[in-house]
């Protein structure tokens, strides 16, 4: 399968790299629009931030964030969408303007969001988060790293058991390993090579711009002078991700991508 880029749409003010860009409905449309044109097969769109200084949004803030540019861009892009949520009543919402994907950072841990996923018959992307937090993604951040790539493979495919007993097909979900979500920045240069422990599943790799990228990949220490928004940097670790069989990119810049995609 070739890799498919999906673009990174933030309609925040607070997220670590594009907060505060996409507030207003015109400017998100037309960055929408953009990513489609720039390469990216999908474009993800979140109404919270998950950065490790992010607070905590409500149901009905995310909502108002969400469903100016959803009502537009789910029927205009069928199958092209994705929410990036945690919250089961978004979800529910959102199905008023058709289909999409779902994306969960916190790893589908709420029971009631896998319900709201099997009920409407959507799509799902489950990225890990340390089973120790709980669902808590500034916990996961707060807690002692995991180093274990073991731990991430079997924790996402116990949750994927739990999302097709709910109903929801194997062929409709796809794993991502949580780059930078309560990892070692060892773990995280390691899971770009994801793919490569589960080669019977769909996977997505979130590189895009995070701290690690301005590490060593082998002892996890600062590199004076390394750039997380290097485009070198960047492009090196999807084409890692990308050799390793992961079958879908999570960038913030699709054109940069295109050569691999």
């Amino acid at each position: 399968m070739s890799v498919q880029l999906v673009g990174v749409l933030n309609v925040t003010p607070d997220s670590f790299s594009d907060g505060g860009e996409y507030l207003s409905v015109v400017t998100a449309l037309q960055r929408a629009e953009e990513l489609l044109s720039q390469g990216a097969s999908m474009v993800d769109v979140g109404g919270e931030a998950t950065n490790p200084w992010a607070k905590p949004t409500s149901v009905e803030e995310e909502w108002r964030r969400l469903e100016p540019i959803v009502e537009v861009l789910i029927p205009k892009y069928p199958g092209k969408i994705s929410i990036d949520t945690r919250h089961a009543e978004i979800v529910e919402r959102a199905t008023q303007y058709g289909s999409f994907i779902v994306n969960d950072v916190t790893g589908f841990s709420d029971p009631a969001l896998i319900e709201v996923t099997a009920k409407h018959g959507l799509k799902a992307i489950i990225s890990h988060l340390p089973r120790t937090a709980h669902g808590d993604i500034q916990l996961a951040h707060k807690q002692i790293k995991i180093d274990a790539i073991n731990q991430v493979r079997d924790e996402l495919l116990a949750q994927k058991a739990k999302l097709i007993t709910a109903g929801i097909p194997a062929e409709n979900i796809i794993l991502d390993p949580g780059i930078g979500f309560g990892k070692s920045m060892k773990l995280n240069w390691q899971l770009l090579e994801f793919a490569k422990l589960v080669p019977d599943e769909k996977v997505m790799i979130g590189h895009s711009r995070k701290r690690f990228l301005a590490t060593d990949s082998q002892t996890g220490e600062d590199v004076p002078g390394a750039n997380k928004y290097d485009p070198e940097i960047n492009l090196k670790a999807a084409q890692i991700a990308a050799k390793s069989g992961a079958g879908y990119l999570r960038v913030h810049d699709p054109k940069l991508y295109v050569s691999i995609s």
